[in-house]
């Protein structure tokens, strides 16, 4: 994979040498996607498009702190022994985290600037699942959040991820133990599932899904639970066959744990917002 693009000339001051790597580049596309999706939506119902970019601002602030807090709440353990290391550290972001702050801040702006918060939600809802889509081709490029091994064809090796996919790795990182008819066929380095693949198809898919139902005549808001009941049923799909040492609840990680319970609040939502309203989206567009 390529989880360093290129590094910035050596002349440069303060930052010499310093990588680009491809989980930032696409982070950064991935919002640039959203904010320029979200930009048309607000001009084609009538609201100022350049606040768009107001509220991926709030996304990208409130995103990253939050999956970093999410993170070191997890990782307590590392937070005790380099607290400084565990909270500026590049790695460790936790995406329900990272949705829970960019949800926070959201709303604030929202609130603040006295837009519609149900059909701002509505409006969101497409740049989200399109945003995720984009974000997880820099998780498959630097070889992160990839899935259990396996010998079958979707198989990936990932010799430089975070971590390698190393027998001694994954054993060591995860607590999973690796087949050893997997290590008699592939040596040291095994092939595990490409489960950031598998979440840039489904999310893609409920980005199509969303799209097309985008103008309708519910309540404002039905399309945000109808995106928050898929993205958490996708979620809860593929840590199924994600390499995790969290699985707290028998064969069901924290994720899971997580993903039912805003499954059951989307559909709670859903049912809520069902009936058309005057401040539905579809009359506004």
């Amino acid at each position: 994979m390529f989880p360093i693009f290129f590094r910035l000339p050596s002349w440069l001051p303060f930052m010499a040498d310093a990588p680009i790597t491809s989980f930032g580049v696409f982070m950064f596309l991935s919002f640039l996607t959203g904010g320029m999706l979200l930009r048309s939506e607000m001009e084609r119902t009538g609201h100022d498009p350049d606040r768009a970019w107001d509220l991926v601002f709030m996304a990208v602030l409130g995103g990253v702190v939050g999956a970093k807090a999410y993170y070191v709440l997890l990782n307590y353990e590392a937070l005790l022994a380099n607290p400084f290391s565990a909270i500026f550290s590049r790695g460790g972001m936790v995406w329900y985290g990272g949705f829970a702050g960019a949800v926070l801040l959201m709303v604030f702006e929202i609130k603040r600037r006295g837009l519609p918060l149900g059909q701002m939600a509505d409006l969101c809802s497409p740049t989200l699942a399109i945003g995720y889509a984009v974000g997880r081709m820099g998780c498959f490029l630097v070889g992160d959040d990839y899935g259990r091994p396996t010998g079958a064809w979707v198989g990936i090796k990932f010799p430089n991820g975070t971590p390698p996919t190393r027998v001694g790795d994954i054993e060591r990182y995860f607590g999973v133990q690796v087949d050893p008819a997997l290590v008699e066929r592939f040596g040291e380095v095994v092939p595990v599932h490409p489960t950031q693949l598998y979440e840039i198809a489904m999310a893609s898919l409920i980005f199509l899904v969303l799209w097309k139902l985008r103008v309708h005549e519910h309540s404002a808001g039905w399309l945000f639970w109808i995106c928050l009941t898929l993205l958490s049923a996708e979620r809860f799909l593929v840590e199924f066959v994600r390499v995790k040492d969290d699985r707290f609840f028998g064969p069901l990680t924290l994720a899971q744990g997580i993903a039912i319970a805003l499954v059951l609040v989307g559909l709670w939502g859903v049912a809520r917002t069902w009936s058309g309203g005057a401040e539905s989206e579809g009359e506004k567009a």
